[in-house]
Parts: structure tokens; sequence; C-alpha cells
């Protein structure tokens, strides 16, 4: 799959404020969801249109029902919810209640996704949001975009926390995964995340190509990269270049060294490739 269809399939836009209606988020993983507050549930009582309706968890975790006042809800599965309320209805108040749960709105958990991407900011935690999901909510990837992301969890998640960083104090980074290879479809790292986490998208490394090729400019860092490699991602030597006449500029402990190269000498992060004239 190209990154012109990845945009395609993830043109799901962020809401501002991290609230999605349900309709927008696929109802897999409500089972698993622990409701919290804030949280807006749809419950539904067959035959009875005055209990029927949208009911928002309180910051207490509870909500206010009909016939039964205060109900808990925060800390509860959806189903766990469902079969409460089906239960107490049934002690006198109405014969074989049927009674169905589901979240209308994804408020009190969410997760963030931040660096190269479309549009960064907070998502909803369904329940069985994965790393892939939450990357198709932020968009797509930029230009820019490195090959990895980094999940990063921090120690003590709270509702009011922001995205974290890497090596900020108190967070983990859980792991490191190649989008490409997630993008293709390696479940393996298709992490399911909780409350708090960051996906965190970093720029690519990049790498400069100069002198006498025909395209000189900057290419993104790739894993093993070569000289000879490089030159070919600049379209290769004009007819005043030699391959070889080529030298690295590389900074080491913030100085400018220079040394010439072979074709198979392997790159980093940051050097300047220089393709010189030939000797005539």
């Amino acid at each position: 799959m190209g990154w012109n269809m990845w945009r395609a399939l993830v043109a799901i836009s962020l809401a501002t404020a991290g609230v999605w209606p349900a309709g927008v988020l696929a109802a897999t993983g409500q089972n698993e969801y622990v409701v919290g507050p804030t949280d807006v549930l749809s419950i539904a009582v067959y035959g009875e249109a005055a209990m029927t309706g949208k009911y928002t968890v309180g910051n207490d975790g509870e909500l206010t029902f009909p016939l039964l006042g205060r109900v808990k809800a925060a800390g509860l599965t959806v189903r766990a919810i469902e079969a409460d309320l089906r239960a107490r209805l049934a002690e006198g108040l109405l014969k074989n209640p049927q009674v169905t749960v589901e979240v209308a709105e994804y408020r009190s958990q969410r997760v963030f996704v931040i660096g190269e991407v479309a549009k960064p900011g907070a998502i909803p935690l369904t329940g069985g949001t994965t790393l892939l999901e939450a990357l198709a909510g932020a968009g797509a990837l930029t230009d820019r975009a490195g090959g990895d992301l980094l999940l990063l969890r921090p120690s003590a998640p709270t509702r009011d926390s922001g995205p974290v960083l890497p090596g900020a104090p108190g967070v983990t980074e859980v792991r490191r995964v190649n989008i490409q290879e997630l993008q293709v479809g390696a479940v393996s790292d298709n992490s399911r995340l909780v409350s708090g986490d960051t996906i965190f998208v970093p720029r690519a490394e990049t790498i400069d190509v100069i002198g006498q090729v025909n395209n000189p400019g900057q290419y993104t860092m790739e894993k093993g990269l070569s000289v000879l490699r490089a030159i070919s991602m600049a379209g290769g030597v004009t007819r005043l270049g030699s391959i070889n006449r080529v030298k690295i500029i590389r900074i080491v402990n913030g100085k400018k060294t220079e040394r010439s190269a072979n074709l198979d000498d392997r790159l980093q992060p940051g050097d300047t490739l220089v393709v010189q004239t030939r000797l005539f």
C-alpha cells in the first residue's frame, strides 16, 4: 500500500476537544472498554422511551437513571453496566427488561499522537485502540517523518496529563516500531494502547550530498546507507564529477572533520558527502 492510499484511508479528522462521536469510531473493543468520568453512554430500554437516551457519567463516577437514581458507572465495563441496570430494573420495576448500553462519546481516556503527523493531538481510547488506529486518527505522516515511531508511557498518567516526550522524567519507552512494517501488517508490533500513551513520530535523520552530482540536496538517512547509494539517490555524478574523488564531512565531538571516502563506506546522520571534480 502506497502513502497516497494510506492518506486516503486515514482521512478521519481529529476533534479539537478530543471528543469523537461513536459513529466515527468502530464499536470494536466496546466490551473491553472501562467507562470513566465524563463519558457519555447511550442506554436503551426496550419499550420504555422515557428511559432511553444519553447519559453523561459525572465526575463522581455515577450517572442518574430514571427510577433508579444514582448508578455507578466509572470503573465498570459497558457490559457490566448493562447487566447491572438489567438486574436492578428487574427487581420489581420491569418484567424481563431488555437493556443495551453503548458508548456515545469517549471522553475519559485518551492517547496522544505527536511529531511528524498531519494532525497531532489527543485521540479517545476506545478500549481496543491500537497503534495503527491511533496513527489513522492523526491523519497521515508528513513527508519529513522518519522510519520508526516511539511508543511512550508515563509512569503515573492522570486525566489531565498531556503528551510526553522521550527522556522526560517518569517516561518509559515501551517500544520502537518500524512504521513501514506496521503499515503492511506486522501485527506483533500493532500494540494495544493504554490511557496516557504517547505515539511520537520523529523527523527523519538526513544527510547532504553536494558537489558534482546531478541533484544535490538533502536526503533521508537509510539504515546502512553507503556512499555509492547516496550518490545514486542524488542522481549520480555529473560529467565533471569523479566517484574516485569523494569526501565525507562529519561533525565529531563538536568539531568538523573531513576524510576521503570509499564507495562502500557507511554514512551517519548529519554527514555531508562531497563529490569533487575529476582531475583532467
